[in-house]
């Protein structure tokens, strides 16, 4: 439990690096320079076009992960009871549809053939986050029936 205790700890500090880190290096045409996207610049350019999508991008990628693995913190330290995981895991897949959003966004950008975009380490970063919450969610679960 040690183990999976610390690895959660850790989440409290690289999900908000991933956040700032470069998802994507975008550009209009492969002449000009990229520029590079990240989860928080992407949703301040939302917030100025599209409320409802900057809303839900914010809800997947910085509000649901943060409360599972500051809820998970809670279940490993005894502040909240176990029955709690069940909600605390569906949390942590809400994360998960952000990367899809932004697989999506490559996809759609790449197949129209005008822009050109690029992943960045700060998306392996974000998705490693994600799959490692995933991980520590489900052993902490397994575990805890184990008992």
């Amino acid at each position: 439990m040690t183990a999976l205790r610390m690895a959660n700890l850790a989440l409290l500090v690289l999900f908000p690096l991933s956040w700032f880190a470069p998802l994507l290096r975008a550009g209009l045409l492969p002449l000009f320079g990229l520029n590079e996207i990240s989860v928080i610049s992407g949703i301040t350019k939302l917030w100025q076009s599209d409320m409802l999508l900057a809303g839900l991008v914010t809800l997947f990628a910085l509000i649901a992960p943060m409360a599972k693995t500051i809820g998970i913190t809670l279940v490993h330290y005894a502040r909240v009871s176990p029955r709690a995981m069940p909600v605390l895991q569906v949390l942590g897949k809400l994360a998960m549809a952000d990367i899809f959003l932004i697989a999506l966004y490559i996809v759609i950008v790449k197949s129209v053939g005008l822009g050109r975009v690029e992943t960045a380490w700060g998306l392996y970063l974000f998705t490693f986050c994600v799959l490692l919450s995933l991980g520590v969610s489900h052993l902490t679960a397994r575990t805890l029936k184990v008992r």
